[in-house]
C-alpha cells in the first residue's frame, strides 16, 4: 500500500511537471518579435557565460533570447577575435557599427531600428 501510494504522487507530480512546463513553454514572450527582429537585421551579441553584464542582457530578453544571434567567445575565440571583439557584452550590426558594454532593450531599438512591443 505505501508503494502505491507513493507510486501515485510520483506520477502526479510527473504530470504536473509536465503540464505546468509546456504552459510555460506555449506562452510567447512579448520580445520575441523585437529579438526576431535583431537576428533578420544581422545583430549579433558577443559575450561570454561569466560576465555579469552579458548576463544581464540575456535576462532582460528572458526566453525570447534564443533568437538574438549569440557568439560565446570563450568557445569561439577566432570568430571573437575576428571580428575584433576586446569587451563583453560587445553587440555588432550589419554595418559593422559596435555597442560596447551593457545597452539594453531601448537602446538596441534605437539602434537596430527594431521596435520594442508598448506592453512589457
Amino acid at each position: 500500500m505505501k508503494y502505491y501510494i507513493t507510486a501515485l504522487i510520483l506520477i502526479g507530480v510527473l504530470i504536473g511537471g509536465i503540464w505546468w512546463n509546456r504552459t510555460r513553454e506555449s506562452t510567447p514572450n512579448p520580445l520575441d518579435g523585437f529579438a526576431k527582429c535583431l537576428a533578420e537585421k544581422d545583430v549579433t551579441m558577443y559575450g561570454a557565460n561569466w560576465c555579469s553584464h552579458c548576463q544581464n542582457e540575456k535576462k532582460e530578453f528572458g526566453s525570447a533570447f534564443t533568437y538574438v544571434p549569440y557568439v560565446e567567445c570563450p568557445q569561439n575565440p577566432k570568430k571573437c577575435l575576428e571580428m575584433g571583439v576586446e569587451g563583453y557584452p560587445t553587440w555588432i550590426l550589419k554595418d559593422g557599427r559596435r555597442l560596447v558594454g551593457e545597452q539594453g532593450i531601448e537602446k538596441l531599438a534605437q539602434e537596430s531600428g527594431c521596435v520594442v512591443p508598448t506592453a512589457l
